[in-house]
């Protein structure tokens, strides 16, 4: 399937309000450690998009998962190769390496497990499981490795 057909779950009117006033505060530099604005060029418009993301550190690495399927932001990011991670005045660029299926068990597990209140509802298993449960569905979820650049 092309992925610019896959589905993705889209947010409802309240959370478009909310991810929009919590993307202002991160913006101001509030929010946890793991907040940031993401920010990504429109593949086609060329014009600066941003969500709010929560940003997975495991073993010296950072991940995005996108919970939601394919977005938008996650088909700008694949087009554009990069994007920008911003709180408050601080904004890095990352280059980025798409995740293999194979390798995604461990990190939605992982990020399942950190994140749970706020994005249980995305996955078909319970926080806690095991990594093997994750590979049946793993392909519904891009992962991103984030690669500084220099």
């Amino acid at each position: 399937m092309n992925r610019e057909m896959e589905p993705c779950d889209r947010p409802s009117r309240f959370e478009r309000m909310f991810n929009k006033l919590f993307g202002l505060l991160i913006g101001l530099g509030l929010g946890l450690p793991h907040n940031y604005l993401l920010q990504v060029r429109g593949r086609r418009s060329g014009r600066l998009y941003s969500t709010p993301v929560d940003v997975l550190k495991r073993n010296g690495q950072q991940f995005l998962v996108a919970g939601r399927g394919y977005t938008q932001w996650v088909r700008n990011a694949v087009a554009s190769g990069t994007v920008s991670l911003k709180k408050g005045r601080q904004c890095k660029e990352f280059a980025l390496r798409a995740v293999p299926d194979e390798e995604k068990p461990e990190i939605l597990k992982a990020y399942l497990d950190r994140f749970k209140l706020t994005v249980q509802r995305y996955f078909p298993v319970p926080a806690g499981s095991a990594a093997a449960l994750f590979r049946p569905f793993a392909a519904r979820y891009p992962v991103f490795e984030l690669m500084p650049k220099r």
